[in-house]
């Protein structure tokens, strides 16, 4: 017998059914942007694995990069990730009758690239900003849990934006202080 999709805890399997019920779903692109291409469908805890793809993402890409590029090209992915974000977790969270579905990770994608905006390329670095931006994520600290309140995709991104400015500043602080070393 099938869960009942209205009471299921699984949002992967309510997302699924709702739509089928609804006979809607979201343009494919927004499904891609908003679950960071499939990073979101990964369980337990959907958004550290969307923190994390991020991670892998943006440790890879900047290896690439010459040093003098890092810093606008982290700052441009993450607006990207903001501008292209916000409606494709709308698109998606109204297809699925969702507020904040669970599967759209493309917040985190904005707030793990916002924590590390100017943080060295090293292993301390990454974990240290991975773990800072997850914490700020999950405890939502004023204004963050009230930003939530925002309207669909805009409350679904705004609110880890805020999560990873904290986290950025945090960071930063750690940098300053010499506690994660240079």
């Amino acid at each position: 017998m099938l869960a009942d999709p209205m009471t299921t805890t699984d949002t992967s399997i309510a997302h699924e059914s709702q739509i089928e019920a609804k006979g809607t779903t979201a343009p494919p692109w927004a499904t891609q942007v908003a679950t960071f291409f499939g990073a979101g469908r990964l369980n337990p805890g959907p958004g550290t694995w969307g923190s994390l793809a991020t991670l892998i993402v943006w440790a890879v890409l900047s290896h690439f990069l010459p040093a003098s590029w890092l810093i606008p090209v982290n700052i441009a992915l993450a607006l990207l990730a903001v501008a292209v974000g916000i409606p494709a977790a709308t698109h998606v969270a109204r297809a699925s009758g969702l507020k904040d579905p669970q599967f759209v990770v493309i917040d985190e994608t904005a707030g793990q690239l916002i924590t590390l905006i100017g943080a060295p390329l090293a292993w301390k670095s990454f974990l240290a900003g991975f773990i800072l931006f997850r914490a700020f994520d999950i405890v939502k600290p004023p204004p963050v849990r009230q930003l939530e309140r925002l309207p669909e995709g805009t409350g679904i991104v705004v609110d880890d934006v805020a999560a990873g400015l904290y986290g950025l500043a945090v960071m930063q602080l750690l940098l300053h202080f010499g506690l994660l070393g240079r």
